[in-house]
């Protein structure tokens, strides 16, 4: 009775370390000296854990990537325009082939009185954020990006803020509300893959941009 009960219990303890090791993890997006990332040489750089651009230019993920969680902080300077890019099918033309999660200095005038998918957390010029949560330039703000398929969620600082079917988005031209999507914008949301690189805007508007503690999680 007692070796029958120990086999139960070993063949239990296989079921339970079986489940656990199949369970996704969370893993760094880029490696510290950056040797799985694709950017211009002597843009960006990682600096006790903290990456940073000297230039407006991308980096992005080698692999490419869909349905994830994506994890991050960033911290703006005044002034800060920036992004973090998802499904990305076209790094050399980036921009109507991608989705971008606006990251702004709120604070600064020239985006206060911007529309508001130029704000922090919005899908950029297609779907503004719910509030602007973001913190004062010199601050970490914390961003978790969800996609699966063609759902998108944005939390930030610890609140969702934008939720996006992006099959709703037929148009190039019109939001689903009747505003105007930004004329670079053309290819349809509803059009895009769903599997892309990763990206991160450098240092645009000149204002600088930091990230730190990136980390991806498949579901």
């Amino acid at each position: 009775m007692k070796s029958k009960k120990l086999m139960l219990l070993i063949m239990l303890c296989v079921v339970v370390v079986t489940s656990l090791q199949a369970q996704p993890t969370w893993k760094n997006l880029f490696e510290d000296d950056l040797s799985n990332a694709a950017y211009k040489e002597g843009v960006w750089r990682t600096e006790n854990g903290v990456l940073t651009a000297s230039e407006d230019e991308c980096i992005w993920t080698v692999d490419d990537y869909d349905n994830f969680v994506l994890e991050l902080e960033f911290k703006t300077a005044e002034g800060t325009n920036s992004g973090v890019i998802v499904y990305c099918t076209d790094t050399e033309n980036w921009i109507p082939n991608s989705v971008e999660i606006q990251i702004a200095d709120d604070y600064a005038e020239q985006w206060a009185t911007a529309d508001k998918t130029w704000q922090c957390g919005a899908i950029f010029g297609h779907l503004a954020a719910s509030e602007s949560r973001v913190k004062k330039p010199g601050k970490w703000n914390k961003m978790l990006v969800r996609c699966q398929d063609q759902n998108i969620t944005v939390e930030l600082n610890g609140k969702t803020v934008t939720e996006m079917d992006m099959a709703l988005w037929t148009s190039g031209t019109k939001n689903p509300d009747g505003t105007d999507i930004p004329s670079w914008l053309s290819t349809p949301f509803a059009e895009l893959a769903t599997k892309g690189k990763i990206g991160f805007q450098g240092k645009h508007a000149g204002a600088p941009i930091w990230f730190k503690n990136i980390r991806i999680k498949a579901l």
